[in-house]
């Protein structure tokens, strides 16, 4: 069996985290051929070479493939498919756009947010705000998956694969780029940091977010919001951790002022080790907090910057 996977690429360049899991999750499907498209996608490209697993590198550079225009990088995955039988990708905003596009294209069902693999139909995916685990088996010829990263580790580098040039498909013109607004941030990327540290509606204002973000400065982490925040105008959108935000799983997870709504444990619970901050010593976020800490967040937060110097 063969397996066609969708690299993860911003400006030109792999995200090698993302993309590395995602061959992770693959390599026992068959032989993992990665596909690089993008404006610039060449030193993407060579960069998915290296990953241990990849057999194959196919490189596609045009301008219609920049900008993260979900529809022609689908027809150009459809004008693939018929030499794979699965098409794959890490489950990222990007893939989340491309791969529903790329299953209506070849009339079969998706299966996003894979968590496992049974077999080469079946898979393992959350469902329920991740209080049960589903398991699918897929009888189409040809098999659309996005892989959950956070549950599979990162395959090693040192491959040398082959990497080969190919065109573009025709673009279908259904969309078009306007602009972009992009976030700067001097921060680890959300999904793939070690450190998070998360504030929630306790923490009472945007002006008092400020207390989140100095402590994940201090230990070099990236800052994460619950839904309950961001609706409330203290974090941005793109912060928000959860069902319907971003899941993560960092090595440590620090979550401050955060009840443990279930929507939002479903983005954090597999955490490796889980630090709670709540006054509220009933709160949910306690029943999966490896370490919980009673105390007002205004005075414990401001003292644990402190002391970490």
């Amino acid at each position: 069996m063969s397996v066609l996977l969708l690299a993860e690429i911003t400006a030109g360049e792999l995200s090698l985290d993302a993309t590395a899991k995602a061959v992770s999750a693959a390599q026992s499907l068959g032989d993992v051929t990665i596909l690089a498209a993008g404006e610039t996608a060449a030193a993407a490209g060579d960069a998915a070479a290296k990953i241990d697993g990849v057999s194959k590198v196919l490189v596609a550079e045009d301008a219609s493939l920049g900008h993260r225009l979900a529809e022609p990088t689908a027809a150009l995955i459809a004008s693939l498919a018929s030499d794979y039988e699965h098409i794959v990708a890490p489950a990222t905003t990007d893939a989340k756009n491309i791969l529903p596009r790329v299953a209506a294209l070849l009339d079969v069902m998706i299966i996003s947010d894979a968590t496992a693999v049974v077999d080469g139909a079946t898979f393992e995916r959350p469902i329920y705000a991740g209080n049960a685990i589903q398991t699918v088996k897929s009888s189409d010829a040809k098999k659309v998956v996005t892989f959950r990263t956070a549950n599979f580790d990162a395959a090693g580098e040192g491959g040398t694969a082959a990497v080969e040039t190919i065109s573009a498909a025709d673009n279908p013109g259904l969309s078009e780029w306007v602009e972009d607004k992009v976030a700067e941030s001097d921060r680890p990327e959300l999904t793939s940091a070690g450190i998070v540290v998360s504030g929630g509606r306790g923490v009472g204002s945007e002006e008092d977010f400020a207390l989140i973000e100095k402590l994940a400065d201090k230990l070099g982490a990236a800052v994460g919001a619950s839904r309950a925040a961001v609706d409330s105008g203290y974090a941005a959108n793109d912060l928000q951790v959860g069902q319907t935000g971003k899941v993560v799983a960092p090595d440590l997870y620090v979550a401050v002022g955060i009840s443990g709504a279930i929507q939002h444990l479903a983005g954090m619970k597999d955490s490796k080790v889980i630090v709670a901050i709540n006054k509220d010593e009933e709160a949910p976020i306690f029943q999966v907090a490896d370490y919980g800490l009673v105390a007002d967040l205004f005075q414990a937060v401001p003292e644990l910057t402190d002391k970490l110097g």
